[in-house]
């Protein structure tokens, strides 16, 4: 496991934190929970700062520099990410830049990559992911979805669910069943889709920390071009599961969890230092708080393990699972040593009362998720025991 920069990786990380210094507005500092969307201020400084970084080709620093990124290697990558996480600053490439760009860099058409990649690397076009829907979640392979052919359109009817940021994107790549008769995981085919399409309905779902991240859509006989298509036709399920070779170690989220523990020590100081609110900072507490510290620690660690493996030609398999399922049951006890300390004030989200103008309280609530989002814990443990542990399926 590599701990120290070599010269090269000192220099450029002294470049990227020195840029992020001078180039961050002071108001853009992340604290943690934020409620996206609204403050109109701050989605104005969230625009300004995705230009900033678009000028550098930062956005999508992973992605070959033809098509608008840094071509950063693993390591550079980690770097980058080390020091937004350092200092707060938020990540803005979004699905864009993650998901659906390196798709189109490796199965779209040379129209799709001209029409669409530039887009996401300026900033100024955002995606959303229609993969979920009511009866396919952790089987997704179920989806029922309809891509029907109609000439040289696809005829889409169905419905997609926990689509984070629909409500604001510009377009969404899909999975669509366009062979009924084919087993389960073909007939599948990726499309890519306007979301100002006419027959398309957009519901809001709204989480139980009071935010509107997610969404339901319904589609009726929307019309979606044949050359939306993302690969072959029926073959979408295994264009949908492509990555390019970036960085998977998140440290991003390692980094943002001892924030938060250092942020919940430093509240807690003062609260009970002012009396501003009546902590309970119990022994008990105080022991669990000193446990988060080491488990943001650890996390880091596993992160560092990560990108070491990278940087050596190897590629993550259960240790990404292990990662994921340490740090999100980690933040979902964090949140609730946090609880703990505020008592009968975590019941308080807004107001002139409400501790940190009620982000802990929101956290707890919205880490409730954290061991679904993103992979299941169930999911991750099959991945850590067959292929970690060499254990024969049950």
């Amino acid at each position: 496991m590599e701990f120290k920069d070599n010269a090269e990786e000192a220099a450029f990380r002294s470049t990227v934190r020195s840029f992020i210094k001078d180039k961050l507005p002071g108001g853009l500092v992340s604290m943690g929970w934020e409620e996206e969307g609204a403050d109109a201020d701050r989605e104005a400084l969230v625009k300004s700062w995705r230009k900033t970084l678009a000028t550098q080709g930062w956005i999508a620093p992973h992605w070959p520099k033809q098509y608008g990124g840094a071509g950063m290697s693993p390591g550079e990558q980690f770097i980058f990410n080390e020091e937004m996480a350092e200092q707060r600053a938020p990540q803005v490439g979004g699905m864009g830049v993650q998901m659906i760009g390196p798709t189109l860099i490796m199965y779209g058409t040379d129209e799709q990559k001209a029409e669409h990649l530039s887009g996401i690397t300026s900033g100024d076009v955002q995606w959303c992911q229609g993969y979920s829907e009511p009866g396919a979640g952790s089987d997704l392979a179920s989806l029922q979805t309809r891509a029907v052919r109609d000439g040289d359109d696809y005829v889409i009817n169905g419905s997609k669910i926990w689509s984070s940021g629909a409500h604001r994107a510009d377009w969404m790549f899909f999975l669509a069943r366009t062979d009924p008769d084919a087993p389960k995981h073909r007939g599948i085919s990726m499309l890519l889709m306007p979301m100002s399409s006419p027959g398309i309905q957009i519901n809001a779902l709204i989480d139980m920390s009071g935010r509107h991240v997610f969404n339901q859509e319904y589609f009726d006989n929307v019309r979606v071009p044949v050359k939306n298509r993302v690969g072959e036709e029926n073959r979408g399920w295994y264009v949908g599961a492509t990555l390019l070779d970036f960085e998977r170690s998140n440290i991003g989220a390692s980094i943002g969890m001892r924030h938060q523990v250092n942020d919940l020590v430093t509240f807690a100081r003062e609260a009970a230092k002012t009396g501003s609110v009546p902590v309970q900072l119990t022994n008990t507490v105080k022991a669990e708080l000193a446990e988060r510290a080491i488990e943001a620690e650890v996390a880091k660690l596993i992160s560092y393990r990560i990108i070491s493996m990278q940087k050596r030609g190897q590629v993550p398999n259960h240790e990404a699972s292990m990662n994921k399922n340490f740090r999100s049951e980690a933040g979902q006890r964090l949140a609730a040593t946090g609880v703990k300390l505020l008592g009968l004030y975590t019941n308080i989200y807004d107001g002139p009362l409400a501790p940190q103008k009620g982000r802990l309280s929101r956290q707890y609530l919205s880490s409730v998720s954290a061991t679904i989002a993103a992979g299941t814990s169930e999911i991750n443990r099959n991945v850590i025991a067959t292929r970690g542990l060499g254990l024969p399926r049950g």
